[in-house]
């Protein structure tokens, strides 16, 4: 049952922060885009009722597009979920993964970025969605970024969509092959957005689940939901899912 206002407001929860970095290059248009605006506005919804229903936690996100050049849609900083809208996305230009890195890492601070109340705060959650190549020098700003405190706190999780997507970078992004998940070419519709909903709700609940020293990591703990998930629902057409490279979908 869903808190009460009265509730919410006596009782202090910490927040969950999830960030959205979307690929808006020109090879994601068509189909591709499609799948994602209709899957983040679908996740939106469900991250508000996950919201309303939880006691411990309150989640706001920000969102950072990229293709020639990057923008932030929340430029303010992270947004309470209840307060944003999703308003579509246009698919065009090149892949500037290396300034989304650039501008990520410039907002994972507490003194100048969005990580202001994050005393107050579970670790991030950062969310790479990308179909392609970098056009733009990528490794000098994920090098910074990854010399970032709240970077390496922070549970990432990337999607590779279509056949081309170089899972390779967002390995390197994520540090860890398993969460890298792959969808291919066949499955850039209803499963792609199937997927981007998975991966941003089970996220946000490992992230906001209070840390036992007995227990995984986070980013453990996700890794091993999203394998779980692999392995069970055969209505996503499941590869093979014990590849060196990550998970087919």
């Amino acid at each position: 049952m869903a808190m009460t206002s009265i509730e919410r407001e006596s009782v202090p929860r910490k927040t969950v922060m999830l960030f959205f970095i979307i690929d808006t290059s020109g090879s994601m248009s068509g189909q591709r885009i499609g799948s994602v605006n209709s899957a983040v506005e679908q996740t939106l919804e469900k991250l508000r009722e996950m919201n309303a229903d939880s006691a411990d936690a309150e989640i706001e996100i920000a969102l950072l597009e990229f293709s020639s050049g990057a923008q932030w849609l929340t430029p303010n900083g992270p947004v309470k979920v209840e307060n944003y809208y999703w308003q579509d996305l246009d698919a065009d230009g090149l892949t500037s993964m290396g300034e989304a890195f650039r501008m990520l890492e410039e907002k994972l601070h507490k003194s100048s970025g969005f990580m202001q109340r994050a005393s107050g705060s579970y670790a991030p959650v950062l969310f790479l969605m990308s179909d392609g190549e970098p056009t733009d020098d990528y490794t000098t700003h994920l090098a910074k970024l990854q010399n970032n405190g709240w970077f390496k706190a922070s549970t990432k999780v990337a999607l590779a969509i279509g056949d081309d997507a170089n899972d390779h970078v967002l390995e390197e992004f994520t540090k860890s092959k398993e969460a890298v998940v792959r969808v291919s070419n066949s499955n850039a519709g209803a499963k792609l957005a199937k997927m981007i909903q998975f991966i941003a709700v089970t996220s946000s609940q490992v992230a906001s689940t209070p840390a036992d020293a007995s227990e995984k990591t986070k980013q453990e703990q996700l890794e091993d939901a999203i394998k779980d998930a692999v392995d069970d629902d055969d209505d996503w057409d499941v590869g093979d899912s014990s590849s060196d490279d990550g998970f087919d979908w």
